[in-house]
């Protein structure tokens, strides 16, 4: 059985793999006879087979990126590192001998001076990117942009940590990012700054917001405008707390309100597991999404012709259990097997 994309529930699924592509993926008995004997494999799915999952907050350089794919995880968006280092090693993922996920990375974090992350002990020197003034805000964005070619810009408006960019400066940084039609993810900590965030025009939240319980009617606002990337399990690590309660309410009034939801970790934040985080994807199941819908903002494409050769295969069916998304019995990244 296999699940290739959103409502693609398929019996006895077969995936045709030629090179890093997917030449095909459907049932078996619908397979083009042409495509026999001329892919480089034909994989008759022994388990319940999935796209491969996307982490889209994560720390790469404070994991190991063979544990993140041997873990089911293809491909990582990294938000926030020392930007030669890190786009260095994203580059690096693009080479068939990588031993690890396909990795994405913005770069620098925009702040502003003394502004997090610039003093943070798990943030090397150059991870935050202090910006003084709208034009040299602008500016920055055009320089993360041009080298990191993911087409998104962070900022951190993160007041429990220090001082925070200008209502002027953040306007300016997303006026610059959408001119160049890229967006802004925002790193939103403290009161009033997820909706400083949302009335300057940013895109994505980066975390789930935690720090106070959002209005119904703000959520509502945003929900048709802005993604919100989860990483619930920062504030629990197994252990119920307050902050947990409070981002699962704020997520689940996001969804209600018809709100797009992207499966993100923030892997390097403590105790997060390289691979698939399973307690992650409990967190978005309580936080009101189906497990459809829980699968679906764990991955980015769907399994069929012409899209990469990524997917994993499980011992169950996750949307019976969420736990199956551990039981994982074979996973491919670009058209080759690494479990």
């Amino acid at each position: 059985m296999g699940w290739l994309g959103p409502g693609r529930i398929v019996q006895s699924p077969l995936v045709v793999l030629d090179g890093g592509r997917v030449a095909f993926a459907g049932a078996a008995a619908a397979a083009p006879r042409e495509l026999a004997g001329e892919a480089d494999e034909e994989l008759v799915v022994d388990g319940f087979v999935l796209p491969g999952v996307v982490d889209r907050h994560v720390h790469v350089a404070l994991s190991d990126p063979a544990a993140i794919l041997a873990g089911g995880v293809t491909a990582v968006r990294d938000l926030g590192w020392v930007p030669d280092d890190v786009w260095s090693l994203a580059d690096a993922s693009d080479s068939p001998s990588f031993d690890g996920p396909t990795i994405r990375a913005i770069g620098p974090i925009l702040t502003c001076p003394g502004g997090y992350p610039t003093r943070s002990g798990w943030a090397p020197a150059g991870t935050g990117r202090e910006v003084r003034g709208a034009e040299e805000a602008a500016a920055a964005v055009g320089e993360v942009l041009d080298r990191s070619g993911v087409g998104m810009v962070k900022v951190a408006l993160n007041a429990d940590a220090g001082p925070t960019l200008t209502d002027e400066e953040l306007v300016a940084i997303c006026d610059a990012a959408h001119a160049r039609e890229a967006g802004v993810t925002v790193h939103a900590q403290g009161a009033g700054q997820a909706e400083r965030a949302a009335g300057a025009g940013v895109d994505e939240f980066a975390h789930c917001p935690w720090s106070e319980r959002l209005s119904d009617g703000f959520l509502a606002s945003i929900a048709g405008r802005m993604r919100i990337v989860s990483t619930l399990d920062i504030h629990s690590h197994g252990v119920e707390t307050p902050e947990l309660h409070t981002a699962l309410a704020n997520l689940n009034g996001f969804i209600q309100a018809g709100g797009r939801v992207a499966y993100g970790t923030d892997l390097g934040n403590g105790a997060i597991p390289a691979g698939v985080h399973v307690g992650e994807a409990w967190h978005l199941r309580r936080a009101g999404l189906t497990p459809e819908q829980v699968v679906e903002a764990m991955t980015f494409r769907p399994l069929e012709a012409g899209e990469p050769a990524d997917l994993i295969v499980l011992g169950a069916n996750p949307f019976e259990d969420l736990n199956a998304l551990a039981d994982l019995r074979a996973v491919i990244h670009a058209g080759r097997r690494y479990r």
